[in-house]
């Protein structure tokens, strides 16, 4: 798309480049023909000549206008829309300007000498910029259509079909009247804009080759620089993530730890009694259970980065299945804090491609957290639903609810929201993020709603295997 848009460019500033070098060629011609009056007087067809002049400027200054719309379109497209039809219009327009060129030089040398005139190799300049703006079989045609107008010019003039004006500085010889050397001189004129227009375009066709080249090697450097951009910002995160995860797992660690090693040293002492010595093995021992949760949530969160984007042990999985294996460990759970646990499992459920351990850890994730967080005699809610593209799992809770500041950070890594901190002072508060992790590397989302005091309801929406 840039390369187009750069080769765009550079063929409407050759149009401009060829309507200011109309200018100039309107100063000169007037120039000329203000000399060749001075010199030569009625013996010009000076009024004649004037008139030519004119309609050359009064037609560059439509081209002018035009132009200027041609730029301005091209400024203001947005992507590549319109930009096919844009560059045939600025073919269009240089063929228009080039043929105008042509006719009006063909009556510029018929009102100054005809075929006495030398100015008929002109032809050729006009050819050679067709041949550089343009492609090669329109160069050819230009080229055509200059030697058909030097032609018919000559042709007319040699049988009285238009007057001759005959060229001052030729004195009495009128080559108009020996036809040998009109027929040779619209040959001669003929092959040399043919071969002008085949050298030219070839140089042309060669050197656009080369510029689409050295453009195409100029996106691929810009892609790979965007490219390289982009893994250095990813580097950049994974760096600060890294740096983050070893900051919160050092401070959670250093708790349990001091708090083993505190107890150990009391132990040692000979200050404990031995009813205090077992008070402090059992906490001790609460610690490192709390240790030993931590550790193996740790391990969960590493694997599931280390899985993201890789599609090792992911299979078709019945979710319904796999919950139906949750439910009765959930239930017991349940049932010990005198909650209720419904579960509402469709029939037919379809496939999703997902990891059947780690779907198991999300059910176990989400279930525990809501028993954890569910008063006694509240209730909690587990639902597998399906849709024409998704399954969706719902796990709802009469619970403590989550504060409405807390709810945008419950997934993030070792974050607890106040209350369930009071509530539960045990947890790691990695459950969640595993839990988001998982879902995302399946393609998958994970919503949550929740009021406090009132519940909390989490939503899982994954991919279906069968869409």
């Amino acid at each position: 798309m840039a390369r187009r848009a750069s080769l765009d460019t550079e063929l409407f500033e050759r149009l401009a480049w060829l309507i200011r070098l109309r200018w100039w060629a309107v100063a000169g011609s007037a120039g000329l023909l203000a000399l060749g009056w001075f010199v030569y007087g009625d013996q010009l067809a000076v009024g004649r000549l004037a008139v030519v002049i004119l309609v050359i400027a009064l037609y560059n200054v439509q081209f002018v206008l035009y132009g200027r719309t041609l730029t301005a379109e091209a400024v203001l497209a947005d992507g590549g829309r319109d930009r096919g039809a844009r560059t045939v219009r600025a073919e269009r327009f240089a063929c228009a300007q080039i043929g105008l060129d042509l006719v009006a030089l063909a009556a510029l040398i018929h009102f100054s000498g005809g075929a006495e005139n030398p100015m008929s190799f002109f032809f050729v300049f006009h050819v050679i910029i067709a041949s550089i703006l343009l492609p090669r079989r329109i160069s050819f045609l230009m080229a055509t259509l200059a030697a058909l107008l030097f032609g018919a010019l000559v042709a007319a003039e040699y049988g009285g079909l238009l007057v001759h004006y005959h060229l001052p500085v030729l004195g009495d010889v009128e080559l108009v009247n020996q036809g040998d050397y009109l027929l040779l001189l619209a040959g001669v004129v003929t092959l040399t804009l043919w071969l002008a227009a085949y050298m030219t375009s070839s140089i042309s066709i060669a050197l656009r080759a080369r510029d689409r080249e050295l453009l195409a090697r100029h996106q691929a450097i810009q892609d790979k620089s965007r490219e390289l951009e982009m893994v250095n910002l990813r580097l950049r995160r994974i760096d600060a993530e890294r740096t983050r995860f070893l900051t919160l797992v050092t401070h959670e660690l250093r708790a349990p730890i001091n708090t083993i090693h505190t107890c150990v040293e009391l132990a040692l002492s000979d200050y404990a009694s031995p009813e205090k010595q077992r008070e402090i093995l059992q906490r001790v021992q609460s610690r490192t259970a709390e240790l030993s949760e931590l550790i193996g949530d740790l391990l969960r969160l590493a694997r599931t980065r280390e899985e993201a984007g890789r599609d090792e042990g992911i299979s078709l999985v019945a979710a319904a299945e796999v919950l139906q294996g949750v439910v009765p460990l959930m239930r017991a759970e349940a049932e010990k804090k005198d909650l209720f646990l419904s579960v509402d499992v469709d029939p037919g459920l379809a496939p999703v491609r997902a990891h059947p351990d780690r779907l198991k850890l999300i059910w176990t994730n989400l279930l525990s957290n809501a028993i954890k967080y569910t008063e006694p005699g509240g209730i909690v809610a587990v639902a597998l639903k399906q849709t024409p593209d998704h399954l969706v799992c719902t796990v709802r809770d009469t619970g403590i609810g989550i504060p409405p500041e807390d709810r945008d950070r419950v997934f993030e890594e070792f974050y607890r929201a106040e209350n369930a901190r009071a509530l539960s002072p045990v947890g790691t508060g990695v459950g969640l993020a595993i839990v988001r992790r998982l879902v995302e590397n399946w393609e998958g989302e994970i919503a949550v709603e929740s009021e406090l005091g009132l519940g909390t309801k989490f939503t899982i929406t994954l991919p279906r295997a069968d869409v």
